[in-house]
């Protein structure tokens, strides 16, 4: 009999996972994306660097801040993968949480659901740093206006 009220509680904690679950997934989406954005920005800077123009040529200035911001967007870039990928870590340590509390029969309650806030506190936050990357980006791809020939 206490194996089928094992059974159940492990069947219940399955069934609270899930969502979890569904969320480390999209934080591996969104950790997906912000590694193909550093890539580019990446690929990006590495142009301009084997593009460099001398300090007397009239690319310099725009090159040197083109830089700059690559520079900034990487650095946003790299912190909200950081907080991405503790955050997904917090996730698996809750879903792992979650199943130890059920088959040890443990109190885990409380440092379940500090995780679970801390890791959507670091999830915010990373998502946060990834506007402020995708602003950067478009101003950083704005084209030039005497490139426009604008009247």
């Amino acid at each position: 009999m206490a194996d089928v009220f094992m059974l159940d509680d492990i069947a219940r904690t399955i069934q609270l996972a899930l969502a979890p679950s569904f969320l480390l997934t999209a934080t591996s989406a969104i950790l997906a994306l912000l590694t193909g954005r550093l890539g580019r920005a990446v690929d990006r800077a590495r142009w301009i660097e084997q593009n460099y123009a001398p300090r007397d040529d009239p690319r310099h200035t725009y090159q040197v801040e083109q830089l700059r911001l690559i520079d900034r967007r990487m650095r946003h870039a790299n912190v909200a993968l950081l907080l991405c990928a503790v955050s997904a870590m917090l996730i698996c340590i809750v879903i792992a949480g979650m199943f130890c509390a059920a088959m040890f029969d443990l109190a885990l309650g409380q440092v379940i659901a500090a995780a679970f806030i801390l890791a959507m506190l670091l999830l915010i936050a990373g998502l946060g740093l990834f506007l402020i990357e995708v602003r950067l980006a478009t101003v950083a791809t704005r084209i030039q206006d005497e490139l426009l020939e604008r009247e």
